[in-house]
């Protein structure tokens, strides 16, 4: 299992910025996996962000920060997405954060 976490000040949450975009560990893999979980929180309000979590070109999970501060297990959206290997994972904002800023969570296995 791998958990990977990134903080984006809101000046840089702005709608169509790829949260993985500096991420390439994120981005690609050499195997395939599973997106078993993702976790949105931060910003100054719950509910005033909204991501699109993809596998190459296909939705698959669309994301809110249900809170504000740091992500916690219990914010964890259960997922089973599957990511074949070299498939890029991108999530940009379609709705931006206002303030404070956002951090994201994501939770893979590798198959392979």
């Amino acid at each position: 299992m791998a958990i990977y976490e990134v903080s984006l000040a809101a000046a840089d949450a702005v709608v169509d910025r790829d949260i993985w975009r500096d991420r390439p560990d994120v981005r690609t893999s050499d195997v395939a996996r599973v997106i078993t979980g993702v976790a949105m929180a931060g910003s100054g309000a719950a509910n005033d962000t909204v991501a699109e979590l993809k596998v190459g070109s296909t939705t698959v999970a669309y994301v809110r920060n249900i809170t504000t501060g740091n992500p916690t297990n219990d914010h964890i959206q259960p997922l089973n997405a599957f990511v074949p290997a070299a498939a890029p994972v991108s999530m940009p904002i379609t709705d931006a954060a206002v303030t404070n800023p956002l951090i994201t969570r994501l939770i893979t296995e590798d198959l392979e």
